[in-house]
C-alpha cells in the first residue's frame, strides 16, 4: 500500500520551493527614519506645550487627564529643564541630531553597513535616558506625560532598529564596527565637523539666549490696587465692582497653580478696574483633602492654614507670593523665619496649624471645591461655571478688550 501511495504521489507535479528572498536595506532604513521623524515632531509638541503651559492662562494639553497621567504637571515640574534648556528642546536637537546620522547610513559609501554600529551606541544612550525620565517620573514627580512616554518608545524602537539592521547587513558586530564607522565619518570630516560645530552653537546661543519663560515671579503688590476679605472670609485683590470676577481654588505646592495664579495677578495689576480674583484653598495634601490617599504635596496643607492667619492681619498677599515660590523639594520650612519676613508674631503664626478656627476655614474651602467637582488644581468658577486646570480665552478677552 505505501509503495503504491508513494508511486501516486510520484507522478503529481512537484512544486518548487521559491527561495526566501529577504527584504532589501531600505525596507529596514525607512521606518526607522520615519521613527525619528515621528520622535522629532513630538519634541516640537512638547516643547511648544512647555511654553504654552508657562505663558497662556487658557493653555491645558489634552493629555492633562489626571493627577497621575498628567502632561502639565511634567512640564510645569522643576526637572523640565536641563541646563537652562527644556528638556523638549534637548529632545529636538537629540532626534536632529538622530536624523543626520541615519542621512549618513543612507549613502552609497556607507555601503549599507557603516555608521549603524555608532547609531546603536547612541540610541542606547537615548534608552538609558528615558528609563532615568521615567524613574523621575514615577518617584519625584508621580505623574506621567503620555507624549512622553512616546518618546521613550521612540528612543527603544530605534535602539531595536539599530541593532537588528547591525545584525542583517553588518560585517564587523558592534564593537569593531565602530572603528571603520569612524573611518567612513573622518572621511566625511568636512561636513561632519560642521554640523558638529552648527549643533554646539545651536546649544550655546540657547543656554545664553533663551529668555527663561519658566521663572514667573510674582507683579509688585501696587497699593492703587483695591484688596479685602469677602464677608465668607476669603482674601480679593482688584476691581471694587468688577466686570469679571474669577474665583481660584489653589494648592501651594501646584507649580501650574503658581504660574496661573501670577498670570492673573498680572491681569488683575493690568486691568485693576475690570477683574476680581478672590483665592480660596484646595491643598492636595492627604492629610486635608480626602481625594487624595497617598502621600501627595505633603505639607501643602499647613501652607493654607499659614496664609489664612496671614490674612486675619492683614498679610495674605505677601504671605500668598511668599509660599506659591517654596519649592516642593523643600521638606522642611521655617515657619519663624517666614513670620519675622511678614512682621507676625512667630509664635502664633506657627501656632495657627492648630488653631481650630482656622482648620475649619480650610475645611469650608476643601469641602466646597469638592461640592464643585474640583478634582485636582488649579481651579476657577466664573459665573457659576466651573473650569478645571484652564480659563477659556474668550473670557479674558471680552474683558480685556
Amino acid at each position: 500500500m505505501r509503495s503504491f501511495l508513494s508511486r501516486l504521489f510520484s507522478l503529481l507535479p512537484k512544486r518548487h520551493k521559491r527561495p526566501i528572498v529577504p527584504f532589501s536595506f531600505w525596507y529596514y532604513y525607512i521606518p526607522v527614519l520615519v521613527i525619528a521623524l515621528i520622535g522629532f515632531g513630538d519634541s516640537i509638541y512638547l516643547a511648544v506645550s512647555h511654553y504654552q503651559i508657562h505663558t497662556d492662562v487658557g493653555y491645558s494639553s489634552f493629555c492633562a487627564v489626571s493627577r497621575a497621567l498628567n502632561c502639565d504637571t511634567v512640564s510645569t515640574s522643576q526637572y523640565a529643564v536641563f541646563w537652562g534648556i527644556p528638556v523638549a528642546i534637548w529632545g529636538m536637537i537629540g532626534y536632529m541630531f538622530i536624523i543626520f546620522v541615519l542621512l549618513l547610513a543612507g549613502t552609497p559609501s556607507a555601503r549599507k553597513q557603516r555608521v549603524w554600529p555608532v547609531f546603536f551606541w547612541i540610541s542606547l544612550i537615548y534608552s538609558i535616558g528615558s528609563l532615568i525620565l521615567a524613574g523621575i517620573s514615577t518617584l519625584l514627580i508621580n505623574s506621567y506625560c503620555i507624549m512622553c512616554i512616546v518618546t521613550y518608545l521612540v528612543n527603544f524602537a530605534l535602539l531595536y532598529y539599530a541593532w537588528f539592521v547591525n545584525k542583517r547587513f553588518g560585517d564587523a558586530g558592534l564593537f569593531r564596527g565602530v572603528a571603520l564607522d569612524a573611518k567612513l565619518l573622518w572621511s566625511l570630516r568636512k561636513i561632519c565637523l560642521t554640523t558638529v560645530v552648527g549643533f554646539l552653537f545651536l546649544v550655546g546661543y540657547l543656554m545664553i539666549g533663551l529668555p527663561e519663560y519658566w521663572h514667573m515671579e510674582p507683579p509688585k503688590l501696587k497699593q492703587s490696587v483695591s484688596r479685602g476679605i469677602t464677608e465668607a472670609g476669603h482674601p480679593w485683590i482688584g476691581a471694587k465692582n468688577p466686570e469679571l470676577v474669577i474665583e481660584e481654588f489653589t494648592d501651594y505646592l501646584c507649580t501650574q497653580c503658581r504660574i496661573k495664579h501670577f498670570y492673573l495677578r498680572r491681569l488683575v495689576a493690568e486691568n485693576p478696574n475690570k477683574i476680581k480674583l478672590i483665592h480660596r484653598h484646595f491643598p492636595m495634601d492627604h492629610k486635608f483633602n480626602p481625594l487624595v490617599r497617598k502621600p501627595y504635596h505633603v505639607g501643602a496643607g499647613t501652607l493654607a492654614l499659614f496664609s489664612i492667619y496671614a490674612a486675619q492681619h492683614g498679610a495674605f498677599w505677601e504671605a500668598n507670593d511668599m509660599f506659591f515660590q517654596i519649592k516642593r523639594s523643600e521638606h522642611v520650612v521655617s515657619g519663624k523665619k517666614i513670620a519675622k519676613k511678614l512682621d507676625l508674631n512667630p509664635r502664633e503664626f506657627l501656632y495657627a496649624q492648630y488653631n481650630r478656627h482656622i482648620l475649619y476655614h480650610l475645611q469650608k474651602d476643601v469641602e466646597k471645591g469638592l461640592s464643585l467637582g474640583l478634582t485636582g488644581t488649579p481651579g476657577y468658577v466664573i459665573d457659576g461655571k466651573v473650569y478645571q486646570g484652564y480659563i477659556p480665552p474668550k473670557i479674558l478677552k471680552n474683558v480685556i478688550e
